[in-house]
């Protein structure tokens, strides 16, 4: 997938953006990336990967 290092940008300002004006607090973030971290290392990941890239593709019209 060509747009991962954006996509990771893209959701890291989002993040940020959350902490900053929504209130999120510092363990939210923690328990999130350890979700997300646990997540990857699933027999789900790769679907996951398919469904990024999918919806990617379709918002970019590529």
């Amino acid at each position: 997938m060509t747009v991962s290092v954006p996509l990771v940008v893209l959701l890291g300002v989002a993040a940020w953006l959350a902490w900053r004006y929504m209130g999120l607090r510092v363990w939210h973030a923690v328990l999130c990336l350890l979700f997300g971290f646990f997540l990857a290392a699933t027999n789900a990941a790769p679907e996951i990967r398919r469904l990024v890239t999918a919806i990617v593709r379709w918002l970019t019209g590529a």
